[in-house]
């Protein structure tokens, strides 16, 4: 039973499909993630795995983690995430996920966090038009009005202003893997996906329309 699979972004690079053509493609160094816990709906409610993902030094990790994660093996991890389920089926605490439960043509999501670009303005944050650039005009990348001056004297929340950019979670939906190769725990996936090379990927199973059960995360 495929859940889901935590990874890094390798970067992007360019795969040859059987027609000769080159095609733009993500590498993905996924896995392997441990099983750390398993949720059922007697105990907790609602039915779960959670999976850990990148090691970490024992120092560096306080002893509630410490506890929760000996429970399924002597490594410890940086990264957990939670997958609900319909049922736990053959899954066992501590049991190793690979890559080896995707195959190549399956469609995945795969969501991460979105490159920061710090304080930017109008123009960049939202794509907002220019003013005129000469006959003395002084507003070039001005925003213009944010409202009327009197009434009701105030900005509505969730006008488009100038502020933080990026650093927030994207998903990309139906991607679709290339190549799977186990050996090096590496997914080729078609396209591009969020974040910068490094940063943490959830890649899960494509989620269907009307399927709250399949590939989701918390």
């Amino acid at each position: 039973m495929s859940i889901g699979i935590l990874g890094r972004k390798l970067g992007m690079s360019q795969f040859f499909d059987d027609q000769g053509r080159a095609v733009p493609v993500t590498l993905i160094e996924a896995g392997p993630c441990r099983i750390t816990q398993l949720k059922n709906s007697d105990t907790d409610g609602y039915t779960a795995v959670q999976i850990g993902f990148g090691e970490m030094r024992e120092k560096l990790i306080n002893k509630p983690s410490k506890g929760h994660l000996s429970k399924s093996g002597q490594d410890f991890l940086r990264h957990l995430r939670e997958y609900r389920v319909e049922s736990l089926g053959d899954l066992e605490l501590g049991a190793s996920i690979t890559v080896g439960s995707f195959e190549a043509g399956q469609k995945v999501d795969v969501s991460g966090d979105s490159m920061g670009r710090g304080f930017s303005g109008y123009q960049k944050r939202h794509g907002f038009s220019r003013g005129p650039m000469s006959h003395g005009s002084k507003n070039h990348r001005e925003p213009g009005s944010t409202g009327a001056g009197t009434t009701p004297g105030r900005i509505y929340p969730g006008k488009r202003m100038a502020g933080r950019y990026g650093g927030k979670k994207i998903t990309t939906r139906g991607l679709v893997v290339l190549k799977v190769d186990s050996d090096r725990n590496l997914l080729v996936v078609k396209g591009s996906v969020p974040g910068k090379p490094g940063g943490l990927l959830n890649i899960c199973p494509a989620k269907r329309v009307g399927d709250k059960s399949v590939g989701g995360s918390k």
